[in-house]
């Protein structure tokens, strides 16, 4: 979702193939994706141009608010757009998606039912789900010999200067609410003042480094031995590096879900209905999966994963385990601002 290693290797494949298609003289459509990063992989676009001779221009945001700001702001057109689940009841209600004919996508029935029908898109009206996660922990078990079961361990001293935490204030914020007990989505000021507390205790404790994508170099270099992660980054590192543990804390965790929608000024609908239903498929989910490393909510694609993949409990949850993991919920704007109020005080603390 975030290896942007990967995400520049993949705008140059796309350029190229943009190349090839102009080249061989063909007249196509075109549709347009907003895509997070290069979120999907060259033989799958390659495929699906060669079936319906559309070609899928791609366009690349880094951050789901931005995304937001850019389809509120602009008159440019996007025909297929991914969406976060935290962002998605927004966007219905600010009217920047339109309702999808699943008629025309019938490749959703793929899907597991634990996946669909969510809170922030009943009946899947506006959206298909295309991958999903989690935030996690990923440990070095050379130097962390104990089982790692809570999060209560990125705060144990016996790590100090060894700790990587997510600089981005919803997740760590959120981690530790869960640790406490808490909502990820708590909006007492009382629950968020003892997370401010708490993650502030854990600068005394374990001084830990912050930052985003580069704590997956960090611990793959010995730099870190108890590392945040996004999940999908967490289980290639496991299956790269026989060292390295992902893991899903006991009291649970923040679940994610992307979704394709359709922009609500889309310019080739049809093309976008084709291109979801494509992606949609269980060839194309598995071969999307294989490449990006998060696990997909397609059933039909996960029986044919290997089986270290689709029975690792740590990749497809427990529904046990599921149920004390959260999506991410849409903050009212004073609520937001106690999140940044407590986040501008435990970076202040941070930066001193």
């Amino acid at each position: 979702m975030k290896r942007l290693a990967r995400q520049l290797a993949m705008s140059g494949i796309l350029v190229g193939l943009g190349m090839l298609t102009v080249g061989c003289g063909k007249t196509q459509d075109t549709i347009t994706f907003y895509n997070y990063g290069a979120n999907i992989d060259e033989e799958t676009l390659k495929a699906f141009e060669e079936e319906y001779g559309i070609q899928v221009k791609m366009s690349e945001f880094d951050d789901m608010e931005a995304m937001y700001q850019k389809l509120s702001n602009s008159d440019i057109k996007y025909d297929v757009v991914l969406v976060s689940d935290a962002l998605m009841p927004k966007m219905i209600e600010d009217g920047l998606l339109q309702e999808l004919n699943l008629d025309h996508i019938p490749n959703i029935a793929q899907m597991d039912e634990a996946y669909l029908d969510l809170s922030m898109d009943p009946g899947n009206k506006y959206s298909v789900p295309y991958m999903f996660g989690t935030i996690g922990i990923i440990y070095d078990k050379n130097v962390v010999t104990e089982e790692v079961t809570s999060w209560d361990i990125l705060w144990d001293e016996k790590y100090k200067d060894q700790v990587f935490m997510f600089d981005t204030y919803r997740d760590t914020i959120g981690v530790a609410l869960k640790r406490l007990g808490y909502s990820m989505n708590s909006a007492s000021p009382e629950e968020l003042e003892a997370a401010k507390q708490s993650l502030l205790e854990q600068r005394t404790l374990v001084d830990p480094k912050y930052g985003v994508d580069n704590g997956t170099t960090m611990i793959a270099a010995g730099e870190t031995a108890l590392n945040m992660i996004w999940s999908g980054e967490g289980l290639n590192l496991q299956d790269e590096y026989p060292n390295l543990v992902y893991t899903i804390p006991e009291e649970g965790a923040n679940f994610w879900i992307d979704s394709l929608c359709i922009p609500a000024n889309a310019a080739n609908v049809e093309g976008a209905e084709k291109f979801i239903n494509f992606v949609s498929d269980k060839e194309s989910a598995l071969r999307i999966a294989d490449e990006i490393g998060y696990t997909t909510p397609n059933k039909e694609a996960r029986k044919e994963q290997p089986k270290h993949v689709k029975n690792n409990p740590n990749a497809y949850m427990s529904d046990e385990l599921m149920a004390r993991c959260e999506i991410y919920t849409p903050l009212p704007l004073e609520v937001k601002q106690l999140y940044d109020n407590v986040w501008t005080q435990v970076k202040v603390n941070l930066e001193s």
